[in-house]
């Protein structure tokens, strides 16, 4: 856990209402999660990809972080994509834009760190790095 999920987790542990989270979204977050990306993943509407985005990265963030901090920032529509399943038919599959994929990582983290000191125990439902004893 970074320092800033730390200081997240330690808030969300001290107050039971949290107004505002765009101030817990920087340069350094989306910066990480481009690096977590995987590079080989299919491409949005946009057609951008991990490898074409990193090659102007900081202008690249430096405009996301801005848009996303003025809460001028619009996710691009999804593209639609069908898969075949063993039965023979298509599965429809939405594919979001990359910046679209970081923004959702990013605020799932935030998210996550504010929401994980609340859950019981005993609840294991969809949560990273819980495993029922």
């Amino acid at each position: 856990m970074g320092n800033e999920e730390k200081e997240i987790w330690e808030l969300s542990c001290k107050h039971q209402r949290m107004q505002t989270l765009m101030h817990h979204v920087n340069r350094n977050s989306l910066v990480e999660e481009h690096h977590r990306q995987c590079g080989n993943k299919a491409s949005g509407v946009d057609r951008e990809t991990k490898e074409s985005y990193g090659q102007n990265l900081e202008e690249n963030i430096s405009e996301l972080l801005k848009r996303m901090k003025s809460f001028s920032y619009r996710p691009k529509p999804v593209r639609k994509t069908y898969i075949h399943k063993m039965n023979g038919k298509l599965r429809p599959l939405g594919i979001p834009s990359y910046e679209d994929k970081l923004v959702q990582r990013v605020m799932a983290s935030v998210l996550n760190n504010i929401y994980e000191p609340r859950f019981l125990d005993c609840s294991y439902g969809f949560r990273p790095n819980v495993v029922p004893s």
